[in-house]
């Protein structure tokens, strides 16, 4: 079986053992998604690259650890999380920096494109006000979709303490972000899958 059809576990297995290309393709799989996690709950590029790295190099030495009592990809996650707070508590001043404005998946149309980038910005920067108690909750529930009883696990913190701060911080962004939920239907602005996320959570208050 080669690498790339093997499974998580297998290749933190495969890593434990001495294979020199497991991690190497465990990380090409997820470090998409772990910068996207990173960069969103410290929100500057470079605070967020360094996480990233000091999170990888900590999974990589602690592989031989994982006991398979959850997925691969939730033991990433409390490991770049914990990297991000450990980042967020050492360093004195926290820059607002938004998020860059092209990538993958962009609208084809520029009217729309402009829209969507338009709309990001807004949304990031109102995530970006949020205390990091209450955004580091907020991102993993209402952006990445993790349950409540995955976020505590991930920040080591009790489930009602999640729900707690994400309600607060929803109040919040509701506040800020009322105005995307009331827009007509000729304006036609896309919504990322963070606005998405966060529509749902804002409907359900």
């Amino acid at each position: 079986m080669t690498a790339a059809a093997s499974s998580d576990a297998d290749l933190i297995s495969a890593h434990a053992a001495g294979d020199p290309h497991a991690f190497s393709e465990l990380v090409r799989r997820h470090r998409d998604r772990m910068w996207a996690v990173a960069l969103r709950t410290l929100r500057d590029p470079e605070e967020a690259a360094d996480a990233l790295q000091e999170a990888f190099i900590s999974a990589f030495r602690a592989a031989a650890s994982f006991r398979a009592e959850s997925q691969v990809t939730t033991w990433l996650h409390r490991i770049v999380v914990n990297a991000c707070l450990d980042r967020m508590r050492r360093r004195q001043t926290r820059p607002t920096v938004p998020l860059p404005e092209a990538g993958p998946g962009e609208p084809v149309a520029p009217r729309d494109a402009m829209a969507e980038r338009e709309t990001r910005l807004v949304v990031q920067a109102a995530l970006n006000e949020l205390p990091e108690e209450q955004r580091a909750p907020i991102v993993l529930v209402d952006v990445e979709g993790y349950s409540v009883a995955e976020t505590a696990q991930l920040l080591g913190i009790a489930e009602g303490t999640v729900k707690s701060r994400c309600a607060r911080g929803r109040a919040k962004l509701a506040k800020v972000l009322g105005h995307l939920r009331n827009q007509g239907a000729d304006a036609n602005v896309p919504l990322n899958d963070v606005q998405v996320q966060q529509g749902r959570q804002l409907e359900e208050r």
